[in-house]
């Protein structure tokens, strides 16, 4: 095992000491911050989806800020303001709570859509805006947002434009029976989110970015350029989620013997919320490249594996 390896397992075992019986949510979690993406976790109230997110935070050893959205909430709440200062005659730039590594956007839905679009350049670019200044931001930078599905009352749909910038979006799910009563009996046992010792520091955290970067993945992208241009006719925003996210999972699971990661090893489309649109502007377009997928997955001719080079 390699020393990446180890660190991102002891990432993923230091989050499961709060999380349990949600590997594949703590696994989707940690691929998406090695991907350099954000996270939206979509699910009803009170089965972890703030806990998630503080427990990440908590295992690295990098700044993290909650910010708590409601009807009232301003975008100079996120971002900072410059105020007068009297003392020495000039404007003086408050920095808001959105210069943290790790920002946890709780319940994004409730605050209105001028605060939303607040979080597009800080998403997209890493910097902010602020009277005509650029502020660049902690790097690495990850917003893990939360959001309730069922209930709209009072709440505020993210518009596409918002939900593009999330590269991955999950639901948690309540656990299962066997995990429930292991929940049940144990829970004075758990380690709440707050005890957490930090696992990772910053600096780790890109080197291990870093050499996501470097990994080379052929085969995966000369199949997304056959998937996309036969159903879309080009590539789109979808597609480099969709390469990115592999690089990732290459990085742990790669397999020195072989030199081969398996296709089921890697976040499976339905996990990217990025939408896929046709030439006619309808949404059809995510179907179509599921079962485009599928169908290449299960055809005779079809690798039943991904050839993989490049830096570890």
């Amino acid at each position: 095992m390699s020393a990446a390896d180890q660190k991102i397992r002891d990432l993923q075992d230091n989050i499961e000491h709060v999380i349990k019986g949600k590997p594949e949510a703590v696994r989707l979690t940690i691929t998406t911050l090695l991907a350099r993406g954000h996270l939206l976790i979509e699910d009803v109230p009170g089965i972890g989806k703030t806990t998630l997110a503080h427990s990440l935070a908590r295992s690295l050893d990098c700044d993290f800020r909650r910010i708590q959205f409601t009807s009232d909430l301003l975008p100079s709440d996120i971002l900072g303001v410059t105020i007068y200062n009297q003392q020495t005659q000039a404007f003086e730039f408050k920095a808001g709570p959105i210069f943290a590594n790790i920002i946890l956007a709780d319940e994004i839905n409730r605050t209105t859509p001028k605060t939303q679009s607040s979080l597009l350049e800080a998403m997209n670019d890493v910097q902010v805006s602020v009277d005509s200044h650029t502020y660049p931001l902690p790097k690495p930078f990850m917003v893990i947002a939360t959001q309730n599905p069922l209930e709209y009352h009072g709440t505020y749909p993210l518009p596409e434009s918002q939900l593009d910038r999330f590269m991955m979006r999950i639901r948690i799910g309540y656990p299962d029976l066997s995990d429930e009563k292991v929940i049940l009996t144990t829970q004075h046992l758990f380690q709440p989110a707050g005890d957490l010792k930090p696992v990772l520091t910053a600096a780790e955290v890109l080197d291990l970015q870093n050499a996501v970067d470097r990994v080379r993945m052929d085969e995966v992208a000369r199949h997304l350029g056959d998937m996309h241009f036969a159903w879309m006719g080009g590539f789109d925003e979808a597609s480099v989620f969709y390469y990115r996210l592999h690089s990732p999972v290459i990085l742990i699971e790669f397999d020195h013997q072989r030199g081969i990661v398996f296709d089921n090893d890697a976040p499976s489309r339905r996990h990217i919320h990025t939408v896929v649109r046709t030439p006619n502007g309808n949404d059809y377009g995510k179907d179509l490249l599921r079962q485009h997928h599928e169908q290449w997955a299960h055809s005779p001719g079809a690798p039943q594996h991904s050839h993989v080079s490049g830096e570890r």
